[in-house]
């Protein structure tokens, strides 16, 4: 089953479960049980602020976000998911930081807690460059249930994969 391949590093007996779930049919029903609706985020400048709010809530010492948007990639395993950009120049005798975060466009059409966690991540690696503890554990402290919502991710780009994404039609 090609959409495993999302879930190698998870222990086997989750890997099972999953494989249950897709083969069963039952992923779409686990989506609308747990996540009934999608996030209401549409706008570019709602979506700023959501993000905004959670920087400033965890990440207070850090520079000011510049920039959220949704993005066109091509694929969300293939291209990214999401992307965090940091560019310093220099503007006289100051140096300056751009702090932008693009998001996989599919993205539009997810539960808000999904969306929020790959926010997380992404805002995460504002403090820490790699997926190592620390970064995992700032997750964790900005999204309690962070571990859990990026396994719900991965079985979300299943069900777009599978063309169940029924988001797309709220």
């Amino acid at each position: 089953m090609q959409q495993l391949k999302y879930f190698q590093h998870y222990p086997d007996n989750l890997q099972a479960q999953i494989a249950s779930l897709i083969k069963e049919h039952k992923l779409q029903n686990y989506f609308k049980n747990k996540y009934p609706c999608g996030h209401q985020l549409q706008n570019q400048q709602v979506l700023y602020q959501y993000c905004t709010d959670i920087k400033q809530r965890f990440l207070k010492n850090t520079p000011r976000l510049n920039n959220v948007s949704f993005t066109k990639h091509t694929d969300m395993m293939k291209g990214t998911l999401g992307t965090h950009t940091h560019k310093q120049h220099r503007h006289g005798q100051k140096l300056k930081a751009r702090y932008d975060i693009a998001l996989n466009n599919q993205l539009k059409y997810a539960p808000e807690a999904i969306l929020r966690a790959l926010i997380v991540h992404e805002l995460a690696h504002f403090k820490h460059a790699e997926h190592d503890k620390a970064f995992y554990k700032l997750c964790c402290n900005m999204e309690p249930d962070y571990h859990q919502l990026e396994l719900d991710l991965r079985l979300f780009i299943v069900l777009d994969e599978l063309a169940l994404n029924f988001y797309k039609l709220s």
